[in-house]
């Protein structure tokens, strides 16, 4: 396989409520890109509150997040924050439903890989993998961090 590039890199997020995949391609993981996906997250969710759960990547909890989070939730009360953001336990993918589902993606994506010549190709089919929604929606009753959303 020849690579046009050495990797892509996906933000992703679950919608509970809509249970959908948000994706997003971005050049880099880092704390602008962060702020660029939350910023698409609260425009597809105008108007409602929005509650993160993530890992404990350096860019979801640096300083251009901290001041983005000040920026968006102002002064106003915890109870009315348009971003809550809670942190998952370190190095505890199996928390984090998420990864069930890049798991799930990147099976279906080694299926396919005699099909896959480049990396264009590859993000190609992962990205229609995506939307045609050809994994499970994880059940969050197999998560505790959800279980206060019920």
């Amino acid at each position: 396989m020849m690579n046009e590039k050495n990797r892509q890199i996906y933000y992703g997020a679950l919608d509970l409520w809509k249970k959908e995949l948000i994706l997003e391609k971005y050049e880099k993981g880092d704390g602008d890109c962060t702020r660029d996906f939350l910023k698409k997250i609260i425009k597809r969710n105008s108007g409602n509150r929005i509650i993160i759960f993530w890992d404990g990547a350096g860019y979801h909890k640096g300083e251009k997040m901290r001041e983005f989070l000040r920026e968006i939730n102002g002064n106003l009360p915890e109870k009315n924050w348009v971003i809550t953001c809670h942190l998952f336990a370190p190095y505890a993918p199996e928390e984090n439903p998420i990864e069930a589902v890049w798991l799930a993606l990147k099976n279906l994506l080694r299926r396919c890989y005699r099909f896959c010549k480049n990396l264009k190709i590859m993000k190609q089919i992962f990205e229609l993998l995506v939307e045609f929604k050809l994994f499970n929606f994880p059940n969050l009753e197999n998560y505790d961090a959800f279980l206060c959303l019920k």
